[in-house]
């Protein structure tokens, strides 16, 4: 019996917009940023229906981990690897209250959120399992709790046997996830998109001790990609929370849609396509 015939809305999963023919490293940033939202998009779907989206982009590999809650695919091809984590996506203030209280637990390089490191522990070893013997560069990618996820399944890959390092994560709407060591552990590159009201990757408060990994990638409330911070980035965001009162929407929340991400990235790509100038730092080039 099919999920509309049970009621049960089923997952609206899109073809990818980019076709993995090549090595992931030669695309052009913006493309990888693309990439890995629509695989942190497709990661929130069962195995049975993205798995031909998956295969339409030239992925042969489309393993899902689920254990407890606990929620990761495995997506690969001939020339890369892509550990994706499944997030959450809250509707209710408790569920961002819950992540904000949590406190860091030791681990070998520094402290870490105790939920965050409890859902890694529940899927790395079948994680583990899956790439062992891998010798093909490695991804990370989620969204919200996946970003969480995605940045602590990468520093167990970097202290574990596996052959290779990781090249880089890619994270929507993260939380912070350790303290100082632990933050600044890996050097690997780590773009942190943020989109403007998002109240997520504002918590855990950093009088917890807590500090975020990588690089911030803020989207203003124009949908552009922007470095403004202090009072501008606070008139930004109170801008954007009075123009989503005038549809009824909450931003804070609104904002952390993985679908919200995903419409600006595919936005900026499109321009970027067409040869239209975008505001991008020269570091991320």
């Amino acid at each position: 019996m099919s999920d509309a015939s049970n009621g049960v809305k089923p997952f609206p999963a899109e073809p990818m917009t980019i076709r993995l023919d090549r090595p992931f490293e030669e695309l052009s940033w913006l493309s990888k940023s693309l990439v890995m939202a629509e695989l942190s998009r497709l990661a929130y779907g069962p195995p049975e229906v993205i798995a031909k989206f998956i295969s339409e982009a030239n992925l042969d590999q489309c393993e899902f981990i689920a254990q407890d809650g606990s929620d990761a695919y495995v997506f690969g091809n001939q020339t890369d690897c892509f550990i994706v984590a499944r997030g959450t996506e809250p509707t209710k203030w408790e569920d961002i209250a819950a992540d904000a209280k949590a406190w860091t637990v030791a681990c070998e390089i520094g402290r870490v959120h105790s939920g965050f490191e409890r859902n890694v522990d529940l899927v790395w070893p079948e994680l583990e399992r899956h790439i062992h013997d891998n010798h093909r560069p490695v991804w990370f990618a989620g969204h919200s709790l996946g970003g969480a996820m995605a940045a602590v399944c990468a520093v167990r890959c970097k202290l574990s046997q596996i052959p290779s390092s990781p090249q880089a994560i890619f994270s929507y709407g993260a939380p912070r996830v350790g303290n100082r060591p632990y933050a600044s552990f890996l050097k690997i590159k780590h773009y942190r998109w943020v989109n403007n009201n998002d109240l997520v990757p504002r918590i855990p408060p950093r009088i917890l001790g807590y500090h975020h990994m990588g690089r911030e990638i803020y989207v203003n409330r124009r949908g552009r990609i922007s470095r403004i911070h202090g009072w501008l980035r606070i008139h930004d965001r109170l801008r954007g929370f009075l123009t989503g009162l005038r549809v009824l929407k909450i931003d804070s929340l609104s904002d952390h849609s993985m679908v919200e991400y995903l419409k600006i990235i595919r936005h900026l790509h499109l321009k970027e396509k067409h040869g239209e100038r975008i505001r991008i730092p020269k570091s991320l080039r």
